[in-house]
């Protein structure tokens, strides 16, 4: 067996669970289209300011803090639902450091690959550099990252109890325990509701001060109208 079959092998089992937990692997090429950026290239903040400015234009807002917290909810969403899931069938979580990331924000939204697939660390110590990244080029809270974040994990959650891949009372353990950790805990709580994987978390991601945006399912601010 080489290095990478234990990543390769979890992947190839939870990409069918719905297409943002597909995580494609290695170097992007001519084929995977045009303007892949490396990790390296948003975590020291050359690539940040495109970025938000096409985030800004496509969702219509020119408050910053509004567009890197899209960034980041995209960015984290398309990493988090394969490596949670990962967790969730007891397989080996791929690396999703910004050192084996590659993305881009085009015309099809927010996509992620990995370079390699090696077994990766801890969910913290993987976003904790994007997230002060983000930070260095946009006053935006610390809380509201990660309670972005937390609201990917705990979404995956819930579309990994509905396929059937673990019971909702296993997604619920898991999400505890995965925001047990520094950046995460304290996000938000997991809310009992039967045969459901609820979520409420603590901060706001500010999506209702779009144009037509509105409160999420698991926002704390009382439901806006859109």
């Amino acid at each position: 067996m080489s290095d990478y079959e234990p990543v390769l092998s979890t992947l190839r089992r939870v990409r069918g669970i719905s297409p943002f937990f597909a995580l494609d692997v290695g170097r992007p090429t001519a084929a995977d289209g045009a303007g892949w950026r490396s990790g390296a290239e948003l975590v020291d903040g050359r690539a940040l300011p495109d970025a938000l400015s096409a985030i800004g234009e496509r969702y219509r807002t020119g408050e910053a803090r509004v567009a890197a917290s899209l960034f980041f909810l995209g960015y984290s969403a398309r990493l988090l639902c394969p490596t949670v899931a990962a967790h969730a069938v007891g397989g080996v979580v791929p690396d999703i450091r910004p050192g084996n990331v590659w993305w881009r924000f085009g015309a099809d939204g927010m996509r992620v690959r990995i370079g390699e697939p090696v077994a990766g660390v801890s969910i913290s110590e993987s976003l904790e550099p994007v997230v002060a990244a983000i930070r260095d080029v946009v006053p935006v809270a610390r809380g509201l990252l990660w309670g972005n974040a937390a609201s990917s994990i705990a979404g995956a959650l819930r579309t990994v109890g509905h396929s059937g891949t673990a019971s909702t009372e296993e997604c619920v353990v898991l999400g505890e325990r995965l925001l047990d950790a520094p950046g995460l805990r304290g996000s938000g709580d997991f809310v009992p509701f039967p045969g459901e994987v609820a979520f409420r978390r603590r901060s706001c991601c500010l999506y209702y001060r779009l144009d037509g945006g509105g409160t999420c399912g698991d926002c704390p601010l009382p439901p806006r109208q859109t």
